[in-house]
């Protein structure tokens, strides 16, 4: 068996390798290595290669792609998939490099450190200019509690400073264990005096500090960014510094990298820049070289596959038998976190199935159950979340899980998946119309719908007017609709009360918050909610 090493790996992480028995390992360069991709069953790469289709054809014999670091971005994960390659990276790799980064430009911003320094080399000796403020006693917002926020935290505590944070997919105990309080982004906006970005580019995420963030924020407050530049508008945090709404930012990461020599913010006296070297430590470059190799031998020696960031490898059979309700599970996770309100505590699923006949539940459904967790996390995530790793980073962040099998008579196979958060339970039941995912009711609610594009999710009282209403917001913003579904209760909650009704519309286009807010302005609306599925 081959192993190549086609970049630089550390001489821990090749020794773990070359006394593996029947194994040739070679190692290589970014400019030879092709000449031993015919026969090698193990690529090892970091960030220089661009592992494509192309290459993955060279490599017939491959069957795992080791990438030393976190992301994938340099690897066709769709053509490696294709191709029966799975794909592995080493994510938490540089946690501890990135949050020291970030805490050791948190203390730069606030004594001033690049400044002092270059005035002092200058031979001015400005000790009066240079009065900084402590940590000490100041509120840090961390927006992301994935394992880079959470080293943060951990040293910004040894500080004495208040921690706020805001994550989605961490419960209320994960983040008291931490010694931290969730609290809404707004409010962790408003109070913070620093505030630290560690959530994964989304399109939820994109452009997350814009002139309506920082118009939010408390007068002085100071930002860090050391996760993707796409995260804050440049030209909203050039406005806010020079409105003295920010004190100052620390950015290791830019919009455009490397930034153009006009980027405005490089020339402002309140910015601090480094060039991307969050997670550039010795200690990093080992950490991922020597973890890359562990797991390599790991999948090769024992087919276990730890952050894999692709499916796993399964027979053909097993997967056609499976995959499609690992796909309506994928899909439910998704539309019930989209709708759902509050922090996730518990995952459960409930397999339904024909007693009569082979059914769902009467498989394996490991890689359901995987996929509607990977469903539930995957909207905002460093790393996406799927059937191989969305079991371990639900246990990272506290998410329970429970499966059941319910066979039943009379009945096709369907699946419920529910979502129990800290401010109240959703539940989404789907079945496979046409071999398609399909939703069939909500919190009892039976109304069909795709689960597929842009979905608006809709909550109202049972009376006339609802439906034109939602027909002429939508055609006054172009949005087209391409289905309206309807479901309604057959008896109210609670005696007396209202009948309640909800509508999925599937629409041609996305739809912005600022749609959802003038749909809430018809007081018989309740909720309403954009669903996306990246198809």
């Amino acid at each position: 068996m081959k192993i190549l090493i086609a970049e630089p790996m550390p001489a821990a992480g090749v020794e773990l390798l070359t006394p593996q028995p029947g194994w040739d390992v070679v190692v290589s360069n970014p400019e030879e290595f092709r000449q031993h991709l015919a026969d090698a069953d193990a690529l090892i790469v970091r960030s220089a290669i661009q592992v494509d289709a192309a290459l993955l054809a060279s490599a017939p014999q491959l069957k795992v792609i080791g990438k030393a670091g976190v992301g994938a971005e340099n690897i066709d994960v769709e053509a490696a998939t294709s191709a029966g390659v799975l794909v592995m990276n080493t994510p938490g790799g540089n946690a501890v490099s990135v949050a020291e980064h970030t805490l050791g430009l948190m203390l730069a911003m606030a004594r001033s450190i690049p400044q002092a320094a270059v005035s002092t080399k200058s031979g001015d000796w400005g000790r009066v200019r240079y009065v900084g403020t402590e940590l000490r006693g100041k509120t840090l917002g961390v927006v992301g509690l994935g394992s880079i926020g959470q080293e943060v935290v951990r040293r910004a505590r040894a500080f004495e400073m208040k921690i706020v944070a805001n994550d989605p997919y961490v419960n209320s105990q994960r983040a008291a264990d931490l010694g931290v309080t969730l609290t809404p982004l707004g409010e962790l906006f408003a109070h913070s005096d620093y505030i630290t970005l560690h959530v994964a580019l989304t399109l939820e995420t994109f452009a997350l500090l814009n002139a309506a963030a920082f118009a939010k924020m408390k007068k002085g407050v100071r930002i860090v960014n050391c996760a993707r530049g796409e995260l804050i508008d440049g030209e909203a945090l050039r406005k806010a510094i020079e409105s003295g709404k920010v004190a100052g930012a620390a950015l290791d990461v830019f919009q455009t990298e490397p930034p153009d020599s006009s980027e405005p913010l490089l020339h402002m006296d309140q910015v601090i820049a480094t060039p991307h070297i969050g997670g550039a430590t010795e200690e990093a470059q080992e950490t991922v070289g020597v973890r890359i190799a562990e797991q390599i031998v790991q999948y090769l020696r024992q087919g276990v596959a730890l952050h894999a960031v692709n499916v796993p490898a399964m027979t053909s059979e097993q997967f056609r038998t499976v995959g499609p309700y690992a796909a309506l599970a994928e899909r439910l996770g998704t539309f019930a976190a989209y709708v759902a309100t509050g922090n996730p505590r518990m995952v459960r699923l409930v397999y339904y199935g024909s007693a009569a006949q082979g059914n769902i539940a009467d498989h394996n459904t490991h890689l359901i159950r995987n996929a509607g967790l990977a469903g539930v996390l995957s909207r905002s995530l460093h790393r996406k979340a799927n059937v191989v790793n969305a079991l371990q980073i639900a246990t990272e962040r506290g998410l329970g899980y429970a499966e059941r099998h319910d066979k039943r008579v009379g009945h096709a196979d369907s699946l419920k998946l529910e979502l129990e958060t800290d401010e109240g339970i959703t539940q989404v039941e789907g079945a496979l119309v046409l071999d398609r995912p399909r939703l069939l009711a909500v919190d009892g609610i039976r109304c069909e719908a795709p689960l597929t594009g842009h979905l608006i999710y809709l909550r109202n009282a049972d009376v006339p007017g609802v439906i034109g209403y939602v027909g002429s917001v939508t055609g006054k913003n172009n949005i087209n609709i391409a289905n309206f579904s309807l479901g309604r209760q057959h008896a109210p909650s609670q005696e007396g009360g209202v009948l309640e009704a909800i509508a999925v519309v599937k629409t041609d286009e996305p739809v912005s918050e600022r749609v959802l807010a003038e749909l809430l302005e018809n007081k018989s609306i309740t909720v309403a909610r954009a669903v996306e599925f990246r198809d």
